[in-house]
């Protein structure tokens, strides 16, 4: 059973930028063909995939987000992280961490994430 639980501010001001940290448990970042995502949800709109970073260390980052966004691993806390750089009230959203394999799918639970002064 894999469990991923996501951190961060509840609240960013724009320009600033989100961080957000999602923890995983039962599996190691690394384990092999493991890929391990941010997607988000604005309120009313459908889900958005952000990007992912493999179990190798390597990202992939939505053409979208390209220019704002950076995913990164932290293997010793078995952690990946988010940061989007200059935000607008438009990246207001439920933000998910989550992972899919042929062993399963694996959802946290999401944390809103509010831009605004």
């Amino acid at each position: 059973q894999v469990q991923l639980q996501e951190s961060g501010p509840g609240l960013v001001k724009p320009s600033q930028t989100l961080s957000l940290t999602c923890t995983v448990s039962g599996r190691s970042i690394t384990a092999r063909n493991y890929y391990w995502s941010w997607i988000r949800q604005p309120p009313g709109k459908g889900l958005e995939w952000i990007g992912d970073i493999g179990y190798s260390g390597s990202s992939d980052l939505s053409p979208s987000l390209k220019s704002r966004a950076s995913i990164a691993s932290d293997t010793s806390k078995n952690q990946f992280t988010l940061q989007l750089s200059s935000v607008t009230p438009e990246d207001t959203a439920d933000y998910y961490c989550a992972t899919d394999h042929d062993e399963g799918t694996w959802w946290g639970q999401g944390t809103r994430v509010t831009v605004s002064s």
